[in-house]
């Protein structure tokens, strides 16, 4: 991916449907009156929300206009961060719901670090990398709430 803008527009793509994924499977999960599990969600559909935020304050515009459906180059064909939703139904436990996010921030990084390796403009592989540095931390997050359920 070498535009800019390009890289953008997947970006913005891909932080709106996380944190509207997030926002439907926090809801569904306090439908079901399963409140741990849907604050988790809507934690991330709160990061998700931010990067969206700051792709759109790199772009120094509004408002970036989506790219035709076959014009994204998505791994899988597929947004990175469409993980296996399909699973999420009311009895959906904590730790499957951690599980679900962490799967889905480490496709986010894999798809921003797989930019940053493949992209031949210097201002895409920066920003990429950025964005994969971002993933990290929510990675990493999501990595130690694992952990603190789970001392070993």
């Amino acid at each position: 991916m070498d535009s800019i803008r390009r890289f953008l527009a997947h970006a913005v793509r891909l932080e709106a449907e996380s944190a509207r994924r997030f926002d439907e499977l926090s809801d569904h999960m306090r439908s079901y009156g399963n409140d741990e599990v849907a604050d988790v969600f809507a934690k991330f559909a709160d990061f998700s929300r931010l990067h969206l935020k700051d792709a759109m304050a790199r772009a120094g515009f509004r408002y970036i206009t989506d790219l035709p459906a076959d014009g994204y180059d998505w791994p899988d064909g597929e947004s990175p961060e469409a993980t296996a939703w399909w699973g999420v139904d009311g009895l959906m436990d904590t730790d499957a719901a951690l599980d679900l996010a962490l799967q889905s921030e480490r496709q986010g990084f894999d798809f921003y670090r797989g930019v940053a390796a493949a992209s031949n403009d210097p201002r895409v592989v920066a920003m990429a990398e950025e964005f994969a540095e971002e993933e990290t931390e929510h990675v990493a997050q999501l990595e130690a709430m694992i952990r603190a359920r789970h001392p070993t």
